[in-house]
């Protein structure tokens, strides 16, 4: 795996305070350390008054500082841009970035060269959160705050979904790129080619570079890049032209000078002086008329303040010819002379510039399928208002899942598609004959094939957005259940028709969500009193199953695992996308880690899981046992075995084999995933824990812990 920060930590910043050694936890008042009691955000969120803090951010709008002073004397361009930054990091592969937990409070994020003076919008927000405290999160707010920001300019948000719990320390299995510089693009070509799982197009980059694919200036390949890398970030080509036209109908550009001879350091490598603030601007006041952030300078329209249609009727009313702003960059202004006294400058009374336009700007009306939706937006103001409203409220809420999440009373009735909606349950089923129907499933269906569809439903879960999981059994419905990990010829002609027979024989009293849980919950019963353990695992029911109207088949791609080391499933691909290819047991952390696990849960879970015969295609490899169906600890015994030696079974050393030391007789066959569980020492002190010959009481237990956990990921309905 990537050293996701060996670039943007001490190594970019050698000045920066190093706080590993400490334990970065958030204050115990927030951890429910005792005597605290625990604290619940979203519970926390529901008391504020959200029209009181709305009244508080819009009276901020228009309350411009002298140290920092207010575009057109209004900083709601500037906190949209703000909003629009902490949320667009988000990406689609892997679901990571967005504005969930406030990152661009912290590094890399927060010194990105993209995010250059966004450090001021947060300190001009410090009054509000200050005021509010812990009821209202920084993520939260900034957010908030950008919706408040449109509406102030004349445009209702089509809502606002409260929840996001701040964090307490960078994110450090985010992997943002390999570059050494800041706007490198090192990362593929044009279109579908950039290096998997990344986002942007370059180095520090939100979304594309404006001035065209490395500062071109060509509009049709900005189309390109532009198309692949929103795509890229869950925006079809409609949401793509309204975010764009919508966030630049407001605010301006700012190149007021030369960058490089300017401008300072960003906020982490500024001096402690500072105290947090970056960018210091030395050209003449370094701010207002003379601010210096991304070297494009001036605004689209006449009325950068104001919602309304002027971005589309310049863009289609004028010819458009290249120039360069005061910094050097390329930007496009009208060939009209009589446009220079259109635009009103932001600061300085009775003085006018031309509009302009970026070359990303320009690209919707050079790329033909951009230039259709352009037309119609500018013929149709009303349904660029809805569709930029719409555009605008999945970009700052794609990150945060399912509406069950969502808390508030600013929250939309209209569930969004891409929220992965659910029906909602009209009771929690009476389930009068659990046992029955567990004794029903395991005597129709065999251990491993209970764990495994009951896993494959549930760990589609990934904590980085909120998405999968078993409730939905979207394992039932395209393209889940065609899956190769999923093995979907058993999962079509045999389990499914199987749970549902048991499902009507049972008069319809559980949903297919559940009654897939509550049988691997009856294997993993049965296997451990096989080693002679008595548990009971509960079903917590009240799932509901989706229907294909439910499901955006297509969104649903990229949480296939296409490496899932929990069932010794590998596939070369990502989904098509080229770029680095991680090891096998790098990606078992990953996925380990957007389904919330420690390193001992996921221990315990994948030796569990193997000798349960849980492995895609009923494969032995890592089935480290004789009596497979039966949860032993064997996995872990067997694996440190001192008579067995492994050995490459060729030069990829990705497969091995386990003979018995002097001998040629393979004992058992394993891949890099379970051996790992050997080689790293911090793995092999837990798998010896485990392999102890009192332990198999204290695994059974713990294994119990953990599938318990990944079954119960996505009961965001249960957190209330």
């Amino acid at each position: 795996m990537h050293s996701r920060l060996s670039f943007f930590s001490l190594a970019r910043w050698p000045n920066q305070l190093n706080l590993k050694p400490l334990d970065r936890t958030p204050p115990s008042s927030l951890t429910g350390t005792p005597p605290a009691d625990t604290f619940n955000y979203r519970k926390e969120f529901l008391t504020l008054d959200l029209e009181e803090v709305k009244a508080d951010v819009m009276a901020l709008m228009t309350d411009s500082k002298e140290w920092w002073p207010a575009d057109y004397g209004h900083y709601g361009p500037f906190f949209v841009r703000m909003a629009w930054h902490s949320a667009g990091t988000y990406r689609t592969f892997d679901g990571r970035g967005g504005g969930g937990h406030g990152m661009l409070r912290f590094a890399p994020l927060n010194s990105w060269p993209d995010n250059g003076n966004l450090d001021k919008a947060k300190r001009l927000l410090w009054p509000v959160k200050q005021k509010y405290g812990r009821k209202l999160s920084w993520g939260d707010l900034m957010i908030f705050t950008g919706n408040c920001a449109i509406e102030s300019m004349g445009l209702k948000p089509f809502g606002f979904c409260g929840g996001r719990e701040d964090v307490w320390e960078p994110e450090e299995d985010i992997y943002w790129g390999e570059e050494k510089e800041w706007l490198e693009a090192n990362r593929g070509g044009l279109g579908d080619d950039l290096e998997y799982p990344l986002g942007a197009v370059q180095m520090g980059l939100i979304y594309v570079n404006p001035q065209g694919p490395g500062g071109n200036g060509d509009p049709l390949a900005s189309a390109q890049d532009i198309r692949s890398t929103f795509a890229r970030m869950a925006m079809n080509d409609e949401e793509t032209v309204a975010l764009i036209a919508g966030g630049h109908t407001f605010g301006k550009g700012h190149g007021a000078a030369d960058p490089d001879k300017y401008v300072g350091p960003e906020p982490e490598g500024a001096t402690i002086q500072e105290q947090g603030f970056g960018w210091k601007n030395s050209y003449q006041t370094g701010h207002g008329p003379d601010t210096i952030t991304s070297g494009l300078e001036g605004a689209w329209t006449s009325n950068p303040t104001t919602w309304d249609n002027e971005y589309f009727e310049n863009l289609f009313n004028y010819e458009w010819e290249q120039s360069q702003t005061p910094a050097g960059a390329t930007l496009w202004i009208p060939t009209d002379r009589a446009t220079d006294g259109l635009v009103p400058d932001a600061h300085v009374a009775h003085q006018t510039h031309p509009p302009v336009m970026f070359t990303s700007d320009l690209a919707l009306i050079r790329d033909p399928e951009y230039l259709k939706i352009s037309q119609r937006f500018h013929d149709n103001p009303d349904q660029f208002a809805d569709a930029f409203a719409r555009a605008w409220y999945k970009l700052t809420h794609r990150d945060m899942g399912p509406i069950t999440k969502c808390v508030g009373s600013m929250v939309p009735e209209e569930v969004q598609i891409w929220q992965d909606p659910v029906p909602v349950a009209p009771l929690v089923p009476n389930l009068d004959n659990e046992d029955g129907m567990k004794a029903a499933l395991v005597a129709k269906l065999t251990i491993p094939q209970l764990v495994r569809t009951a896993f494959g439903s549930a760990s589609t879960y990934r904590g980085t957005d909120y998405r999968g999981g078993a409730n939905g059994a979207r394992i039932r419905l395209s393209p889940q259940k065609d899956w190769p990990v999923n093995d979907p010829d058993e999962l079509s002609s045999i389990i499914l028709p199987a749970l549902e027979q048991i499902q009507q024989e049972f008069g319809g009293n559980i949903s297919m969500a559940d009654l897939i849980v509550l049988g691997g919950n009856a294997a993993i019963e049965k296997a451990a009193k096989a080693a002679g353990s008595d548990v009971s695992i509960p079903l917590h029911p009240g799932r509901t199953d989706a229907t294909d109207a439910d499901t955006d088949a297509a969104s649903f791609e990229v949480l296939e695992p296409t490496f899932d080391g929990f069932r010794n499933h590998a596939s070369s691909t990502h989904h098509g996308h080229q770029g680095h290819v991680a090891s096998p047991e790098a990606m078992l952390v990953d996925k380990s880690s957007k389904l919330g696990l420690t390193k001992a849960e996921m221990t315990v879970l994948l030796g569990g899981l193997r000798v349960l015969g849980a492995n895609t295609g009923n494969t032995s490899t890592g089935v480290l046992t004789t009596s497979p169906g039966t949860l032993t600890n064997d996995f872990f015994t067997n694996l440190l075995d001192m008579d067995i030696e492994w050995t490459p079974v060729d030069g990829s050393e990705q497969m091995f084999e386990g003979k018995e030391r002097g001998s040629d007789h393979v004992k058992w066959t394993g891949s890099r995933v379970d051996l790992i569980f050997g080689s790293n020492s911090e793995l092999r002190a837990l798998s010896e824990y485990y392999a102890c010959d009192d332990s198999n009481e204290v695994f059974v237990n713990d294994f119990v812990k953990a599938w318990s956990k990944v079954m119960m990921l996505d009961r965001f309905d249960l957190e209330m």
